[in-house]
């Protein structure tokens, strides 16, 4: 079983940066990639980056290339996400999952974090 715990959200102002940590449990052949997911109300959940624990193979979102960076640390089995030039429409809940595979379906993730809530002010 693969826990996962986000922390980081919080209020920021447009154009400001935040950064999100995702911990994960313990790493597995059914964990091997994490993926960054936000969801805001009325909308359906969008895949907004992710990595690969073996290699940190990345992917973005259209979205957010180019202003958001995915890296991890495999000794502290932590994902973080880099949030600059933050916009309005960034608001969201941001939720971590893991994947066998590093795909951007949310139906394909087997396991979720708690979500963190990230608000930008205009």
């Amino acid at each position: 079983q693969v826990q996962l715990e986000e922390s980081g959200g919080g209020l920021v102002q447009a154009v400001g940066s935040l950064r999100l940590s995702c911990v994960a449990s313990v790493r597995t052949f059914s964990s091997n990639a994490i993926g960054w997911f936000r969801q805001a109300p009325g909308k359906e959940r969008e895949f907004v980056a992710g990595i690969r624990w073996s290699g940190g193979s990345t992917y973005y979102g259209d979205s957010v290339k180019g202003r958001f960076t995915i890296s991890r640390d495999n000794a502290k089995n932590t994902v973080t996400l880099v949030m600059n030039s933050l916009k309005p429409e960034d608001a969201a809940v941001y939720y971590c999952a893991a994947s066998p595979v590093l795909v951007t379906r949310a139906r394909d993730y087997q396991y979720w974090g708690q979500g963190t809530q990230v608000t930008v002010s205009s």
